[in-house]
C-alpha cells in the first residue's frame, strides 16, 4: 500500500497542512481501538479530500463507506453553506463513534448517516451530487459507480479509493482465484474507457481515481 519511502512520506506529511486536533484524536482512536485502521484516509489523503471539497464547494456530497468518519469530516470542510453530506456504511458497531465525532465537529446538521447496504440505499437518495467518494467494499465499485452516475451533476466529480490495490493491478492478468485484483483491473479499465468522463489516477496512498463527469 505504501509506494513511497518512509523518508518521502514523512517529508510529504511535514509539508502538508496539519490535521485539526479533532481529526488527530479520531486518527489516534481509530488506530488504537478499531480493526483494520489502514482503512482510515489519514492525514495527507484527508487534506487532499478537504482541498478538493473546498475547490468544488459542493452542495451535495455522497460518501460510500464511512468507516470511523474521518473522510466524511474532511469532505464536509468544503461544503457550501447550505450543503449536505450523505454517508453510507454497513457496520453498525461504529455508529456511536461516528455520530460522536460528527457532533464534536459541529456537523450534526450537515451530515446524514445511513446504515445498511449501499446498493439498496443509493437508489432512494434523490439528490444531485456535486461530489461522490467511493471507499467501501471493493468488489462492488462498478455497481456503486453505475448507481451514482446519473445522480452526479454535469461537471461533478467521483473519487474512488484504493484503485492500485497495493500495486497488484500492475502485475498483469490476475489469477482466477484473485477476484479482487481482477475486479480492480476491470473497474479501472471500465472508467478509462468511459467516454462520458475525464479521469486521472493519482498515486496517492493506495491509488485515488479522480473522475469528472462531462
Amino acid at each position: 500500500m505504501d509506494f513511497l519511502s518512509p523518508e518521502i512520506q514523512q517529508y510529504v506529511a511535514q509539508h502538508t497542512s496539519p490535521e485539526s486536533a479533532l481529526l488527530q484524536k479520531l486518527n489516534r482512536e481509530t488506530h488504537l481501538n478499531v480493526l483494520k485502521p489502514r482503512m482510515l484516509s489519514g492525514h495527507v489523503q484527508g487534506r487532499f479530500l478537504s482541498m478538493v471539497s473546498h475547490m468544488i464547494k459542493p452542495k451535495q456530497i455522497l460518501e460510500i463507506g464511512t468507516y470511523t468518519g474521518y473522510s466524511a469530516l474532511c469532505l464536509a470542510e468544503g461544503l457550501a453553506p447550505e450543503g449536505q453530506l450523505h454517508t453510507i456504511d454497513v457496520n453498525d458497531e461504529l455508529e456511536e463513534m461516528v455520530r460522536d465525532y460528527v457532533s464534536q465537529a459541529g456537523y450534526a446538521e450537515k451530515i446524514s448517516y445511513y446504515l445498511g447496504d449501499a446498493a439498496t440505499i443509493i437508489p432512494g437518495l434523490n439528490y444531485a451530487f456535486d461530489l461522490v467518494f467511493i471507499d467501501a467494499d471493493k468488489k462492488n465499485n462498478a455497481t456503486y459507480y453505475d448507481l451514482v452516475f446519473d445522480k452526479v451533476v454535469p461537471g461533478g466529480f467521483i473519487m474512488i479509493d484504493n484503485v492500485l490495490w497495493s500495486g497488484k493491478v500492475t502485475k498483469g492478468a490476475a489469477p482466477k482465484n484473485d477476484e479482487r485484483t481482477q475486479a480492480f483491473q476491470n473497474f479501472n479499465q471500465k472508467i478509462h474507457q468511459d467516454e462520458r468522463v475525464e479521469n486521472i489516477l493519482l498515486p496517492l496512498r493506495d491509488g485515488l481515481l479522480l473522475v469528472r463527469k462531462k
